[in-house]
């Protein structure tokens, strides 16, 4: 493509990006954020509480002793985005009002990925000590200060003094952000070369802000000055220059001035460093240095230099960017949430040293592990730890529960945590519920599995989501996998992923293609299906290409206690398979699925989003006291609720009747079952609804599991509820099989299949223990 061409496909990729993020801005309604209520304020005792004359005694409390502010306010989870518009992105000195959006935006990333709550505050003043003065007077509002996007030099007055004066955490993001994750990245970058950082040379281009920071992060590192070479728009930095010379720069001053150009400075260095403008450093110089390179080129929105450039001089060349659209970029989102999110957590009254370090060996240990569900996120990129791996991305879920703590413990160790976590598994345990909205809510499931792993067959052995979800099974001590799969396919894509699993040791292997009890599982098949028209040489035919009926076979000849299927396929076909060789569980002709969404607001069991299309009022019976039981299995009492479009018989069709009469039959076999119905959703989910209709509805407080007429109302209300409310699925969870069996969906991720091991371990614990019928009493 000629450089024209390549100019115009920008020039239109701008414009349509521009367009996109003026739409976003604009609509539904202006602006990214909002201020919500997190207590109820509906009645008049609501209000006496949050104001006159109730909020009286939290500030009493406060008064007598004022680490009470965290326990009774906002304060200790809240963090002041603040900016003077002076240094905008790559905008220069637009002013305050035109950086609300990118001040905005701070807060959302803030809130996104570590659940912190912000105050963007755009302050019209360029005087420093008057913006010092300013930001100073709001210590009483805020349990810290990110500061943004305020220049050079101003902006290391600003920030040294403000440390100084305040005791809570100040944070100057383009300063120690981009030094953190520059400084991570250059760990790993040196580990790939065998190098330390006292030996290698540096040479850096950019003395602003982020430059010197990063330099002196390295410095803390252990890269040596004498090894240090700086240039700006002047050229190379040395003592005695009479140009733009202020204390932090002169810090970096060469003691000569024997080399005065970046040209001259670049040959021979084994690392460079830029944090200035796009294109300073050519491929000419790129060829000057030493074989392979490492080069961090991060200027934005235009690189130094960009990285095919790079390479086409020096193909072994390690780089990192600032750009989403290469590997390796250096983004400040990997740091500062989960920086303040372990600051906040232990009333940190600064971020010192300790913590930013810290946060650097946390991240690039990080980067060395492997990534997990994150593929799907980046266009199943291979995210395994290397030269185009040197930091985690930014949608790493693991990011808040490994860094936080880390922050957490560096302040509590270094003196200036007030509130000290006591139990630091319980901390971390937190925040991944934080992340993995499911974790509560499986944590009963998760503590039984691991007390009694039991052997798990996962069908589709071969497949990347599987053998990430292995791995997590096995760090995790929750199973004992077996994986259905070619063994070269497997290994080879193990090593692709990065993967830590070894066969034979973390993991057995069942061989489609060939395995000495081919004859034992063809001829059981046979057995079971000779009556449905099944003769040998189709057994034979179909375990020989069927996976899913070899996972079940292996279950019912008890060489596997469970069985997941259904990552690739159709739903329909593969529990047509399952069920074919394991059967329906003992005395119960209905089988069932429940899936289960977790939201903010809480978690609700919905069933029956994948069998049954039509059931019949017997079949609901049955399919309620099946997911009923389900549900005790997340140790939480089932409060059921039978949903239709009729209240407590408002309508007599067919639908309706049939729920009545559902009810009947459910409160003849479980009497002590908390449950009513037929009743609409809304009623199901508030009492206060329920109550106006029914006052003496048997049914208290929120139903937890929905039972649904049929397929289409269970599935079409369940991915509204998942979509409208972003929430977290589990399932589908098969019920009434003869064995312990999930059929999942292609859609399934790493996350969902880990959950669900860890369910039908639970299971298969229990199994023996279930009697026979519709109602098998499994308790955890």
């Amino acid at each position: 493509m000629s450089d024209k061409k390549s100019d115009a496909t920008d020039a239109g990729a701008d414009t349509a990006l521009r367009e996109a993020a003026l739409e976003y801005h604009r609509y539904p309604v202006p602006g990214k954020i909002q201020v919500v209520a997190t207590k109820a304020l509906t009645t008049k005792k609501d209000l006496s509480l949050a104001y006159s004359p109730g909020v009286a005694a939290a500030s009493e409390l406060i008064a007598a002793d004022p680490l009470e502010v965290s326990n009774m306010t906002a304060r200790g989870n809240l963090v002041a985005v603040i900016t003077n518009g002076t240094a905008v992105l790559g905008l220069g000195d637009i002013g305050p009002l035109a950086a609300k959006p990118v001040m905005e935006g701070k807060g959302v990333l803030f809130k996104k990925f570590a659940g912190i709550d912000v105050f963007d505050i755009e302050i019209d003043e360029k005087d420093p000590q008057k913006l010092i003065d300013i930001i100073a007077s709001l210590e009483p509002t805020f349990g810290g200060i990110n500061l943004e996007d305020i220049k050079a030099p101003e902006c290391f007055k600003v920030e040294a003094a403000l440390k100084q004066r305040m005791q809570i955490p100040v944070f100057h993001d383009d300063q120690h952000g981009t030094a953190i994750i520059t400084a991570a990245a250059m760990i790993n970058a040196l580990h790939i070369l065998d190098k330390s950082i006292e030996d290698v040379t540096l040479v850096a281009s950019g003395a602003g802000a982020a430059g010197i920071a990063c330099l002196e992060m390295l410095v803390s590192l252990g890269l040596r000055h004498e090894n240090i070479t700086v240039c700006d728009h002047h050229g190379v930095i040395y003592k005695g220059r009479d140009k733009d010379i202020e204390p932090r720069k002169e810090a970096f001053a060469r003691p000569t001035d024997a080399v005065k150009t970046l040209a001259e400075a670049i040959v021979g260095a084994e690392v460079f460093l830029g944090v200035s403008v796009g294109g300073v450093l050519s491929k000419e110089m790129v060829a000057t240095m030493v074989e392979r390179p490492i080069i961090f080129a991060m200027a934005n929105p235009s690189p130094e230099i960009r990285p095919e450039d790079a390479m086409q001089v020096r193909p072994a060349a390690i780089m990192a960017t600032g750009r989403s659209d290469y590997p390796n970029q250096v983004n400040n989102v990997l740091c500062f949430p989960f920086l303040f999110r372990g600051a906040l957590d232990v009333g940190a009254t600064a971020i010192n040293t300790e913590m930013e370090l810290a946060c650097v060996y946390a991240l690039a240990e990080l980067a060395r592990k492997e990534a997990g569900d994150l593929g799907a996120a980046y266009g199943n990129e291979n995210l395994s730890f290397g030269p185009d791996y040197l930091i985690p991305k930014p949608f790493d879920p693991r990011l808040l529960a490994h860094l936080a703590p880390a922050v957490a413990q560096a302040a509590m160790d270094s003196g200036v945590a007030t509130r000290p976590i006591a139990d630091m598994a319980a901390y971390n345990e937190k925040l991944n519920q934080f992340v993995y909205r499911t974790g509560l809510l499986m944590k009963p499931i998760f503590d039984a599995a691991k007390a009694d792993p039991k052997r798990v067959v996962f069908a589709e052995g071969e497949e990347t989501v599987v053998l990430r979800a292995v791995q997590t099974i096995v760090d995790d001590g929750l199973a004992v996998p077996i994986l259905v799969g070619r063994p070269s396919v497997i290994t080879n894509r193990i090593e692709r992923l990065g993967l830590r699993i070894t066969p034979g040791e973390d993991f057995e292997i069942t061989n489609p293609e060939s395995d000495p009890r081919f004859r034992q599982y063809w001829q059981t098949y046979h057995r079971i299906n000779a009556r449905k028209g099944i003769s040998p040489d189709t057994a034979k035919a179909i375990v020989r290409t069927r996976n899913s009926v070899i996972a079940a076979l292996m279950v019912e000849c008890g060489e596997a206690d469970a069985l997941i299927t259904g990552v690739v396929g159709r739903y329909r076909k593969k529990l047509e398979y399952v069920i074919d060789v394991i059967g329906r569980f003992p005395g119960c002709a209905t089988l069932g699925s429940m899936a289960v969404l977790s939201t903010d607001h809480g978690s609700i069991f919905i069933t029956d989003t994948h069998v049954n299309e039509d059931p019949d009022a017997e079949t609901i019976a049955d399919i309620t006291l099946m997911a009923a039981e389900k549900v005790r299995l997340f140790g939480i009492k089932p409060k059921v609720a039978l949903i239709s479009h009729s209240a407590f018989g408002s309508h007599t069709d067919t639908s309706a009747t049939k729920m009545s009469k559902a009810l009947e039959l459910i409160r003849q076999r479980d009497p002590e079952l908390e449950i009513d119905g037929e009743m609409p959703a809304d009623m199901a989910l508030s009492e206060f609804y329920r109550k106006l209709v029914l006052p003496e509805s048997s049914l208290h407080g929120r139903a937890n599991l929905l039972v649904m007429p049929n397929l289409d109302s269970a599935h079409i209300a369940f991915n509204l509820a998942r979509v409208l409310t972003e929430g977290v699925t589990i399932g589908p969870i098969l019920m009434g099989g003869g064995k312990p069996a999930h059929v999942l969906s292609p859609s399934a991720t790493v996350r969902r299949l880990v959950n669900m091991t860890a369910i039908a371990v639970v299971e298969a614990q229990q199994f023996g223990m279930a009697t026979p019928g519709c109602q098998p009493q499994l308790k955890i």
